[in-house]
């Protein structure tokens, strides 16, 4: 069989088709990770589940989620073994490159209002002048209120853009490495050009922009110091192709995993190893924080439940840790025709051929890679293939091509089995990203396989 359409027809790809259009909306309507994490809930409540607090007993089945911060997500189903005897985990992040707002992003020159800006993520630059976006993200008032941004999105909205030399004036623009075309520093959002009524003085149109800022909002200048607003691509996740058969939106790395993901986990039942999903934040930046993988957070959770079940001894905790499986749900890079040079045919992923394993990931010589052990693989294989899901084996890229990394060595720190299992993407990191439906479904499946039968 050589793609999941030769396998998948009639009333089954008609499945595939509409697990894909809900993806597609969940896509297009969370864009940051706190509204990753407040959608996530909301489908996990629909599901049963609850937020745990003032939990006096567990039991099998029970379904529960730790919410941390409004930025990172862990839930669980609690299986008949102790959770001393081992998870399965699902772990994906749900943070994505992007463009954030400057403490002091406001400014005017003249006549036009900015927003200041600082890249998030590994992007490319000059990907992201004149086109469309959407500013997302939450103000924190000082007196607790929080007022949630979004604006861009629907159609009678004002987008932000930043702005791009024409052709006829980048004769010197043209000639620099791609790393330079557009410096971070000039990756500047023109938000308004009106000034306000009667305004003789210094900057009128962004006192204008704060009148407007203030009116909906209730905002003042001083609030940007305690804000999260990020400059993401305007517009809906779109089908592509002629046959429908791909989507593009932004955003897929790594959201394609993370749906997948915890709809795999609200679909478990009765497992017999308690089911596990990890939604964390950060991991385009290094993981790190409160809210990334290498935070206590997930390891507090599991130390509450196992509080639950005997009397709490760090020796239970670390015996979880170690005794469970993970796969690191992260998207793979798929094999791009137009570019073919960067890729080694034999070890690389493809559209239509099923979820996508990364035995290492890292770069040159494996470094900073989480490695997996080929007793662990050899177990994935057996669920895969049990459950007869089509499955595929890659690296990121040629051997000294470049490579990257995952929130998986995190987890294997604490001596647990991880491996790396995703979709395939084209044009990671580009504003608007492209994925097969067939793998989406592909791997919505082994992650519910996993969950099931790992032992």
């Amino acid at each position: 069989m050589k793609t999941v359409w030769e396998k998948y027809n009639g009333k089954e790809q008609k499945k595939v088709m509409a697990f894909s259009e809900d993806y597609r909306q969940f896509l297009s309507n969370v864009k940051t990770e706190r509204e990753a994490v407040r959608e996530s809930v909301a489908l996990a409540e629909k599901a049963g589940f609850k937020p745990f607090k003032n939990v006096k007993k567990l039991k099998p089945g029970d379904k529960f989620y730790f919410n941390n911060r409004d930025k990172s997500l862990a839930l669980f189903v609690i299986g008949k073994k102790k959770i001393e005897e081992g998870m399965n985990i699902l772990g994906a992040h749900i943070d994505s490159p992007r463009i954030d707002l400057k403490q002091n992003p406001l400014y005017e020159d003249n006549g036009l209002a900015f927003f200041d800006t600082h890249y998030y993520g590994g992007i490319k630059n000059y990907q992201w002048v004149a086109r469309p976006l959407a500013l997302h993200g939450v103000v924190c008032k000082k007196d607790g209120t929080n007022i949630d941004v979004c604006i861009g999105e629907n159609e009678d909205d004002p987008i932000l853009e930043i702005s791009d030399l024409l052709p006829h004036l980048a004769r010197e623009q043209m000639t620099k490495t791609g790393n330079k075309i557009v410096e971070g520093e000039d990756l500047n959002a023109l938000i308004g050009s009106l000034p306000a009524k009667g305004e003789e003085e210094k900057d009128p149109v962004k006192k204008n922009i704060l009148a407007l800022l203030k009116d909906k909002y209730g905002i003042e200048e001083d609030d940007f110091l305690s804000s999260e607003l990020e400059l993401v691509p305007a517009g809906k996740a779109r089908d592509l192709g002629l046959d429908r058969s791909m989507i593009m939106g932004y955003g897929h790395d790594d959201r394609i995993c993370a749906y997948t993901s915890l709809m795999a986990l609200l679909e478990s039942k009765d497992p017999d190893r308690t089911s596990v999903c990890i939604l964390t934040d950060k991991e385009e930046i290094g993981s790190i924080g409160a809210t990334g993988a290498s935070s206590s957070f997930f390891e507090n959770a599991v130390a509450e439940l196992i509080a639950l079940q005997d009397n709490y001894h760090e020796l239970r905790l670390r015996h979880a840790l170690e005794n469970s499986r993970m796969l690191s749900s992260d998207v793979s890079v798929a094999y791009d025709p137009n570019y073919p040079s960067v890729s080694e045919s034999k070890n690389t992923a493809f559209f239509g051929k099923g979820i996508s394993f990364n035995k290492f990931t890292g770069s040159g010589g494996k470094f900073n890679s989480s490695e997996a052990s080929a007793e662990f693989v050899a177990k994935i294989r057996k669920v895969m293939d049990d459950n007869k899901v089509m499955f595929q084996f890659s690296e990121i890229g040629k051997v000294d091509q470049g490579g990257g990394g995952t929130i998986a060595y995190i987890l294997a720190n604490k001596n647990m089995d991880v491996i790396d299992a995703g979709i395939p993407v084209q044009n990671m990191h580009a504003p608007f990203e492209t994925a097969s439906k067939g793998d989406l479904y592909e791997a919505y499946r082994a992650y519910k396989a996993f969950l099931k039968e790992m032992k």
